[in-house]
């Protein structure tokens, strides 16, 4: 058996004006962190034998933590493309949309489709290229969808698309 994984399906290169200065954000914060964590590491250092130097030990994983997330960053910032406009009809899904559903028991919920880089599931943030917002993509307002989980199908109608954040709104 080998140890060969197959690389990861590419994520779309779609971000909201707000993720992107976001992703900017914490890659400035990183470089900051950085430094402390170096300085750290230097002092661990020049106190001799590393090999039982827990501090040094933990600046290390630390460093190379922080690393590999701000070589992530350099490498994904510049393919994104920012998504600023908003479509002509507004009563049709596409990126960027809070969307309002209604489920079969009558629950209502709000979704936004941002990019893969901004999902966030505690505010009902979901990637485009999760198969809610694939089966989203260019439905109307009444649409009724039906959304392939794990769990079994998932049927759902479409109440509301809004391009400005509806709670911000009222």
């Amino acid at each position: 058996m080998s140890r060969h994984r197959p690389p990861a399906p590419a994520k779309s290169p779609y971000i909201t004006r707000d993720g992107w200065t976001a992703l900017h954000e914490e890659q400035d914060a990183l470089w900051k962190k950085r430094r402390k964590v170096v300085k750290h590491l230097s002092a661990a250092a020049a106190e001799g034998d590393r090999s039982e130097n827990a501090e040094y030990i933990y600046r290390k994983k630390q460093l190379r933590e922080l690393d590999r997330r701000i070589r992530y960053l350099q490498k994904r910032i510049p393919d994104l493309k920012v998504v600023d406009a908003h479509p002509e009809g507004t009563d049709q899904i596409f990126f960027g949309a809070w969307v309002t559903l209604e489920n079969e028991e009558g629950d209502e919920i709000v979704y936004r489709i941002v990019g893969a880089d901004e999902f966030d599931p505690k505010r009902n943030w979901i990637s485009i290229d999760s198969p809610m917002a694939r089966a989203l993509l260019k439905r109307r307002i009444d649409d009724e969808v039906t959304v392939h989980t794990p769990g079994g199908a998932v049927t759902m109608f479409v109440l509301q698309v809004h391009y400005v954040n509806p709670v911000a709104t009222n």
